[in-house]
């Protein structure tokens, strides 16, 4: 993440073992390196929670990145991020993702609820959760995305990995 925060996207996909693209170097994604070095920084232990590159196939394709904003919560709540590249978009890899994500959380004994944030403008991300048992439990204000419509499902209904 520090090389690709500093623009270094050879070094970084040196470093990542794959190939990874300009995707990972816009600002928006670089607000992201930030946010969740700092993470971090204050908690190296909640490292393993943080995004990982989406690859797919044994070419090592980098579709995009996901995780997790960090470790449980004290009620056993994670929240997921994702985001597919725009090359990649609508060709069902969100949806792979999301289900990687949602094994991995259920793999986990300390999580027992999956969240997810999403602007109502974003039918796609919408689109990519339904069916998979999330519930809209409210609405927030994020300084970042604005307005999000918050999601949740219980671990209970994901199947183990």
């Amino acid at each position: 993440m520090s090389a690709l925060l500093a623009g270094d996207l050879s070094g970084a996909s040196r470093t990542a073992g794959v190939s990874l693209t300009e995707y990972f170097v816009t600002d928006q994604a670089r607000w992201l390196w930030q946010f969740r070095l700092d993470q971090m920084a204050a908690d190296p232990g909640h490292a393993r929670w943080m995004v990982r590159q989406a690859v797919v196939g044994d070419q090592g394709l980098v579709v995009g990145h996901a995780g997790f904003h960090g470790p449980p919560d004290e009620v056993g709540m994670v929240e997921i991020g994702y985001s597919v590249a725009p090359d990649f978009r609508r060709q069902g890899y969100a949806r792979s993702t999301l289900i990687e994500l949602l094994r991995r959380a259920a793999a986990e004994r300390a999580v027992t609820t999956v969240r997810a944030s999403i602007s109502p403008d974003n039918v796609a991300s919408l689109a990519t959760i339904s069916g998979f048992g999330f519930v809209q439990v409210g609405e927030q204000w994020d300084e970042e995305d604005g307005r999000e419509l918050v999601f949740e499902v219980s671990v209970r209904r994901v199947p183990r990995a």
